[in-house]
């Protein structure tokens, strides 16, 4: 009897020893398969063939499909407006430090010198006095020209090919010929085009004289105002065209400076008058412009083919760019007559003048 109340003892252990095993088994299966599900675990490879859904954004796009504005260019499709433009030469204009001769000069004493050989270059002269040009492609190149003449550098007709490259060309106020004025740094008075680049010109009363050329990369400043042997104060522009050209007159890349007061004979930085005759054929693109009564006359009455696109017209002397504005003398209805991306210096768009 006592035997087999042992045997059932030991058999009522096992039974709970067994019970105790199979109930820490299940619990480390639970906490396993609890660990698996739980967020951040890795997720089951996707079964070939099929593409999962996209998770859910925190910022959903709209319910029109279209994506949610970013802070860029306005939805108008308008451009950003142009940043302000505060001085030529930290802009990207020509200046001083951008133009006039590049290597050491020799002084010649020429007085009004006259130029009759074809060909001819004249480089590095320091040249006390001006030139008369009675030739064909003559180049003046990396020199300095102080005048006491009419002009700094003349073309005179029948002759072509002239080039005035890298110079400073200035006179000496009070010396000159008309009632101790000076009247043109460079003048075409020839029948073709001429090149004039790079140049530093100032003092002038109307600094680049001419119907057709190519003038770019030029810094004209510091005209002087001075009154005429009629008396008058002596109209002043950094360029001037008096019409009935034959030829294109591009002006392209340059600083142009009218700092004379309209009561002292400033016109205009650009001046395209129709003086001798129509104005046409005229290229007045990415220029700083500023002063005159007006910084760009644009040919007035019948002027055809005149392009003036990009130009900066700046506030430095005139809130408006001139005295009374930025431009007068607009032909709109003119035969290929373009206004095109220009602005002011604080970036305010110009908007082509009215028909005068």
């Amino acid at each position: 009897m006592t035997q087999h109340r042992r045997r059932l003892t030991a058999w009522l252990l096992a039974g709970v020893v067994l019970a105790v095993v199979l109930t820490l088994y299940q619990a480390d299966r639970t906490a396993v398969n609890e660990h698996t599900a739980a967020p951040g675990a890795t997720e089951p490879a996707t079964p070939s063939g099929t593409v999962p859904p996209p998770p859910t954004a925190s910022a959903s796009p709209t319910t029109s499909g279209t994506p949610a504005p970013t802070a860029s260019p306005s939805t108008s499709g308008s451009p950003p407006p142009t940043p302000a433009c505060t001085s030529p030469g930290t802009c990207g204009f020509p200046d001083a430090s951008t133009t006039g001769p590049r290597i050491e000069l020799e002084r010649h004493d020429t007085g009004n010198m006259s130029v009759k050989q074809d060909g001819t270059v004249i480089k590095g002269w320091d040249i006390r006095g001006s030139l008369d040009i009675y030739a064909n492609d003559v180049t003046v190149i990396d020199s300095r020209i102080t005048s006491t003449n009419w002009w700094g550098i003349n073309l005179r007709p029948g002759y072509s090919g002239l080039k005035v490259l890298h110079t400073r060309i200035t006179a000496v106020p009070g010396k000159g010929p008309d009632n101790g004025g000076v009247n043109y740094a460079v003048s075409n008075m020839g029948g073709s085009s001429i090149e004039v680049g790079w140049c530093d010109i100032s003092v002038f009363g109307n600094a680049l004289s001419m119907g057709q050329g190519d003038l770019h990369d030029n810094y004209v400043h510091d005209i002087v105002a001075f009154r005429n042997q009629g008396g008058e104060w002596q109209h002043t522009d950094a360029v001037i065209s008096g019409g009935g050209n034959k030829g294109r007159l591009t002006i392209r890349r340059n600083t142009l400076l009218n700092s004379t007061a309209v009561d002292k004979g400033a016109t205009a930085a650009v001046g395209l008058f129709a003086d001798t005759g129509v104005v046409s054929s005229v290229v007045v693109d990415g220029n700083w412009l500023a002063g005159g009564a007006y910084a760009l006359y644009g040919g007035g009455p019948g002027a055809t083919g005149i392009q003036v696109t990009n130009n900066v017209f700046s506030t430095q002397y005139h809130p408006a760019a001139g005295a009374y504005g930025a431009a007068t003398a607009w032909n709109a209805a003119g035969a290929g007559n373009v206004w095109k991306g220009n602005r002011m210096s604080d970036g305010r768009p110009v908007e082509p003048p009215p028909a005068s």
